[in-house]
């Protein structure tokens, strides 16, 4: 592995995570929750990080969780993290009609009061690209996350709400590294197994 980490090697990009970042793997990352992963920060301040893996859909949908929405199209839920795993969490952008929401970025909130949201959603409204639900969530301890970025375990970036929204398998991955230019083309492009080629 080392002879591929020294081949396909890019320093990060100097930008500094902050509430609202998103964190792209690097490709060698072969943990089950981070391995090409793009993850959102919900809140970095000098005591941490907590943040929700955007791109890992689990077989779980919400509607086997709650009966009064069991009669809905399937809602997928995420894998946030392996933090706290048995917990449900949600983003969304529906801030003026969900109480007690946390802004993460300018029109993008975490949490609020999930009854009403359920009421929502029972009245028949849309919620595809307006809300995403998780199981867990990602968190660093303090100075952990910079010593990660320092190390180019995560790449630092930004993505509009509606990718985020969306986001969803492998492709958003590499969609979020194209992004950042054709220097990147290397780590897209690096098979997940490398022994298997």
């Amino acid at each position: 592995m080392a002879a591929y980490n020294n081949l396909f090697k890019i320093k990060h990009n100097n930008l500094l995570p902050e509430k609202g970042s998103i964190l792209i793997s690097e490709p060698f990352l072969q943990d089950a929750y981070f391995q090409r992963s793009v993850v959102l920060l919900i809140e970095h301040n000098k005591n941490g990080s907590m943040g929700f893996v955007l791109n890992k859909k689990t077989n779980l949908v919400i509607n086997d969780f709650f009966s009064d929405l069991e009669n809905l199209s399937d809602i997928p839920i995420y894998l946030g993290g392996p933090v706290s795993s048995n917990r449900l969490f949600f983003i969304h952008t529906l801030h003026e009609l969900i109480p007690d929401s946390m802004e993460i970025s300018e029109g993008l909130y975490f949490d609020g009061d999930f009854d009403i949201l359920k009421q929502y959603m029972i009245e028949g409204n849309s919620i595809k690209g307006k809300v995403k639900f998780f199981l867990g969530y990602s968190g660093w301890i303090k100075g952990q996350l910079g010593f990660e970025i320092k190390e180019d375990s995560w790449m630092v970036s930004h993505s509009g709400n509606a990718s985020i929204m969306l986001a969803d398998g492998e492709s958003y991955w590499k969609d979020s590294l194209e992004v950042l230019g054709n220097q990147y083309k290397a780590w897209i492009n690096f098979p997940k197994d490398p022994h298997l080629n």
